[in-house]
């Protein structure tokens, strides 16, 4: 069977349970926090916090982190500008479908590319997409660099790395952004906290 060809003979079926229900049920607002960044910046140690958080207030959120969809969904992607665009692609749409379950759904990946992000905001319903770039100088990332990844990108023996030698392109217009070279973790998450709920999430 050729890999390549597409299904046409799918339709999509409605549920007879409404996406609004499933948020009236769970007494919360569902949405995707999109946390972008090199390497290094703190995003996966963000998201986590926050989401600890958010359960300690009672909310149902789940956290898609980057390392770990690469162990299952996305195990058949490498690193290539395509591939990396196709990574972003399949989690923007389980991104999606955790926020059509009545979840707040927080994904913490590089998601190194502009237009990447625009084609996951635009799938989103209109206010439900909140991009939060966690900012930090490269040679912050650098010095943190808690896997051992850029010292290997600058040696060669890792290729295509974002920052070195693969671009990142920062948010032009984010909802939000956290400069983890000037807030602790608590702050952030406290940022966090009241952004979504100046937005009407919490």
């Amino acid at each position: 069977m050729d890999s390549n060809v597409k299904a046409t003979n799918v339709v999509w079926h409605a549920h007879h349970v409404s996406r609004a229900e499933r948020a009236a049920q769970k007494k919360q607002k569902p949405c995707v926090i999109w946390f972008t960044g090199l390497s290094g910046a703190g995003k996966s140690t963000i998201a986590n916090a926050l989401e600890g958080e958010l359960f300690r207030l009672g909310f149902h959120s789940y956290l898609l982190d980057g390392d770990n969809i690469r162990h299952g969904l996305n195990k058949d992607l490498g690193f290539s500008d395509a591939e990396r665009v196709e990574n972003i692609r399949r989690i923007g749409e389980v991104a999606k479908l955790f926020a059509d379950a009545g979840l707040i759904a927080l994904t913490a990946f590089i998601s190194p590319f502009r237009a990447d992000r625009d084609l996951v905001r635009k799938i989103m319903p209109e206010g439900e997409f909140f991009e939060v770039y966690v900012h930090a100088p490269l040679d912050v990332c650098e010095s943190r660099d808690p896997k051992g990844l850029y010292k290997k990108a600058r040696a060669g023996q890792i290729k295509n790395f974002t920052g070195i030698d693969s671009p990142y392109e920062a948010p032009e217009h984010p909802d939000l952004t956290i400069n983890t070279g000037e807030l602790s973790i608590e702050q952030s998450v406290h940022t966090l906290l009241a952004f979504l709920k100046e937005k009407g999430k919490l």
